[in-house]
């Protein structure tokens, strides 16, 4: 990381609070288009998640918010910080730092010459004069300010660049309707598509892990930067909307290009749809003319939190778990082939004349062969939350601490009822894999196309 430590010897050619430069220029993902990015982009590293609820009851607020989104997204995609840092307030920054290094007073603060944070000199809003006085701790303020956006940025991302950080924004059912309550006049532009989910076979969802409101999918190759640039937005959301809940995520590309691997040790995504082909996003990705006006070009996503007995995976034999994915571990191949998108034989028998790909086997009950020919765009990652204490569902029904680990799933698609909903249904009937995945946290939302320059996400809903 050079981006603070540097700050201080080397000149900038950018204004103050800028993270981009001409080397990480490179790095930057196009926030403005027909889509929103984050959806088809190239997999970056980390996620961070956020599911928000809507607090306040004014439609013109919510309208505010999602501009205010819009607009510091926009910046902190390409670099930049989530507002534009004042030059004065920054000046002072340096200034105030500069004079305590001399004075030896924290020699390390003459290097943060563009943190705009009032430890290094600038002055802060006078919110309770004659706070010192009283014997408060606070340095004049006996009260700090609380909701007001008394800086830019909180900085923590200066000099890490833009990281490939796309920002993508979802609607959530609630936001059309809560309790019977049409709280924004939107209630019937809500398209079809957006179903509430059906509770599946073996589900146990913990509401604090589920819907919303609103959402926001960070994804970087940068966790800080991921994690900064929803924190950002969360302060922009102040007194409009509050976190429902979050989850962060990862996912390690291999160095030779090939499909990345979950935590059970398999690639996850070769059957994706490809990415590059026009014409498979529009049949399985893309909304059309089936919907309202306002959602075409967008997108329906279902977060799905999946917690992974690994203690259990890990005790099982590679066999066994060959047949439970339907594939071959290390190179990816269908089972009885060698290469990892070598093409799925559903018919081969083994010499008893059982299936070579089991019937209850994970890739042929989620393959498009076996689903009517839908397909979901997967766009998962891993997570480790620590260790929690687990009573297991399954035999050896330990009760034990373990992993909170598993996977995000993210998938994608052009209509939910013709997708997710029948082909998990499928799976959490009879997939092998059962036995070491619970589904514990769930949430559908409504992507809409990406925003032009001078407009906001979501802009043709509240004006259809």
């Amino acid at each position: 990381m050079t981006g603070i430590a540097q700050a201080a010897t080397e000149p900038s050619s950018h204004a103050p609070g800028a993270r981009a430069n001409t080397a990480a220029a490179a790095q930057v993902e196009p926030f403005y288009g027909e889509h929103q990015a984050g959806i088809v982009t190239p997999q970056q590293t980390h996620t961070y998640f956020a599911a928000f609820d809507v607090t306040t009851h004014e439609r013109a607020d919510l309208i505010a918010l999602l501009k205010a989104w819009t607009d510091a997204s926009a910046r902190l995609t390409r670099g930049d910080t989530a507002k534009p840092i004042d030059p004065d307030t920054a000046s002072a920054s340096v200034a105030g730092a500069g004079a305590q290094a001399a004075s030896g007073d924290n020699a390390e603060l003459g290097a943060m010459s563009t943190l705009p944070d009032t430890a290094q000199g600038a002055s802060a809003p006078d919110v309770n004069a004659g706070g010192a006085a009283n014997g408060d701790g606070y340095g004049g303020a006996s009260t700090p300010a609380y909701g007001a956006a008394i800086y830019e940025d909180s900085a923590e991302a200066l000099g890490l660049g833009p990281a490939r950080l796309t920002l993508t924004f979802g609607l959530g059912p609630t936001l059309f309707t809560r309790d019977g309550i049409d709280r924004f006049g939107i209630a019937k532009h809500r398209p079809d598509a957006l179903v509430d989910l059906p509770r599946f076979n073996g589900d146990q969802i913990v509401k604090e892990k589920s819907g919303g409101d609103l959402c926001i999918q960070a994804c970087a190759n940068d966790a800080q930067v991921a994690f900064h640039a929803v924190r950002q937005l969360a302060r922009l959301a102040n007194g409009k909307a509050q976190i429902k809940w979050v989850q962060s995520g990862f996912l390690s590309q291999p160095g030779d290009g090939t499909t990345a691997r979950n935590l059970m040790g398999f690639r996850d995504g070769t059957n994706n749809p490809p990415t590059r082909d026009p014409a498979a996003m529009e049949k399985f990705i893309w909304a059309g003319d089936e919907g309202p006006a306002w959602m075409r070009g967008g997108t329906y996503t279902v977060f799905r939190r999946i917690r992974i007995t690994l203690e259990h995976w890990d005790n099982t034999e590679v066999s066994f778990q060959e047949a439970v994915f339907g594939r071959h571990k290390y190179s990816g191949a269908p089972l009885g082939k060698q290469k990892e998108f070598d093409a799925l034989d559903f018919d081969a028998k083994d010499p008893h004349g059982n299936p070579v790909i089991p019937e209850n086997s994970h890739v042929r009950l989620s393959n498009r062969a076996q689903n009517n020919g839908m397909q979901l765009l997967r766009r998962s990652y891993s997570y480790n939350d620590g260790a929690n204490f687990y009573i297991e569902r399954w035999p050896p029904w330990r009760q034990e601490l373990e992993y909170d680990a598993g996977l995000l799933f993210v998938a994608h698609q052009r209509d939910p009822r013709a997708a997710f909903v029948p082909i998990n249904a499928r799976l959490a009937a009879t997939d092998l894999m059962n036995q070491f995945t619970t589904h514990v946290g769930s949430a559908i939302f409504a992507l809409p196309p990406g925003a032009k320059p001078g407009s906001f996400i979501g802009a043709a809903l509240f004006e259809a």
